[in-house]
């Protein structure tokens, strides 16, 4: 396990104690935890929107995808477009 000393103002310290009492948590390295966990999935990994999927799956179905062969056939069809 890695171990880190960070410097926090005063304010951000509050966060962090109101991140461990608001979901329970043992200790203030365990609300770290938790905050680095959700910015994770919330800003690393984020998944598709369902609203997206969908979207893209109708698009699918009404085959208005286009296959280039190559990259100037894309950009013949974007310059005549």
């Amino acid at each position: 396990m890695v171990q880190s000393i960070i410097d926090l103002n005063e304010h951000q310290d509050r966060v962090i104690n109101i991140v461990k009492g608001k979901y329970g948590l043992k200790n203030k390295s365990d609300a770290v935890k938790f905050i680095i966990e959700k910015f994770e999935t919330d800003m690393l990994e984020q998944e598709l929107r369902p609203e997206y999927v969908e979207k893209i799956k109708s698009i699918e179905k009404r085959n208005k995808f286009v296959d280039y062969r190559n990259l100037s056939e894309l950009r013949r069809d974007i310059e005549h477009a």
